[in-house]
């Protein structure tokens, strides 16, 4: 009967460390993009910006950073002058989504980055780079573009290949591997959509990711530019 009740113990032990005993309102708030709560944050941005001659609540990342994973909102500096607290969804409070600026030249404008993404990203990266150490080279898969390949996931030790949930489309989004054997999800799909459904104006040569953050909440986090072929599809932007 001990053994019975010490086993009982050691299960609940890992689900009260993930949050697994949260009740299901809490972790729905941590979990869902409130476009209020966006709104707050990105008043709190503007009131910084005005008050600090231009400068912006931001952590400062490495000069190569991707543009849009690159301008972080940094809690600590708007809490609480210009915000009460981080959101429950931030990434700070516990949720699952970083608050991100683009446009920082022009419009600073608070936009929302999955962390998940990034988590399905590192953990994939982990295998990538134990087969590299074992092989010398990435288990490159299909040829998508001069740069671009599909990953050869069984070789990797996946039964299916990876995959993480568009913040648009809400499908499943392909992780694909550059020629230095960088990991990036290929909005290829939504792009696609996107291009169907709205009006633009892209040229060749042109990237053309500004179109899935116009009317989203959301970046496309760990994205390559992409650019439209003369069909004007989406293609990727090799410069």
């Amino acid at each position: 009967m001990k053994q019975v009740k010490w086993a009982v113990i050691i299960f609940c032990i890992p689900l009260l460390l993930t949050g697994c005993m949260y009740p299901d309102s809490q972790l729905k708030e941590n979990q869902t993009p409130y476009k209020e709560q966006i709104q707050s944050v990105q008043s709190a941005v503007d009131q910084f910006q005005t008050n600090g001659g231009g400068i912006l609540p931001i952590i400062t990342k490495e000069a190569e950073t991707p543009i849009y994973q690159k301008y972080v909102v940094d809690f600590k500096k708007i809490v609480p002058r210009y915000i009460a607290e981080a959101p429950p969804n931030s990434f700070d409070a516990g949720g699952i989504f970083q608050y991100v600026l683009i446009d920082v030249e022009t419009d600073p404008t608070v936009k929302l980055l999955d962390v998940r993404m990034a988590q399905a990203i590192q953990d994939l990266n982990l295998r990538l780079t134990s087969y590299r150490q074992a092989n010398g080279y990435p288990p490159y898969g299909e040829v998508l573009s001069d740069e671009v390949f599909t990953l050869d996931y069984k070789k990797l030790g996946l039964k299916e290949a990876p995959t993480v949930t568009s913040p648009y489309s809400q499908r499943q989004l392909s992780i694909i591997v550059n020629n230095k054997a960088e990991l990036f999800v290929d909005y290829t799909p939504d792009l696609y959509d996107a291009l169907k459904e709205k009006k633009h104006t892209f040229k060749k040569g042109e990237d053309i990711r500004e179109i899935l953050v116009e009317e989203s909440d959301f970046v496309p986090a760990f994205s390559l530019p992409y650019t439209i072929d003369e069909s004007e599809k989406p293609i990727f932007l090799v410069k």
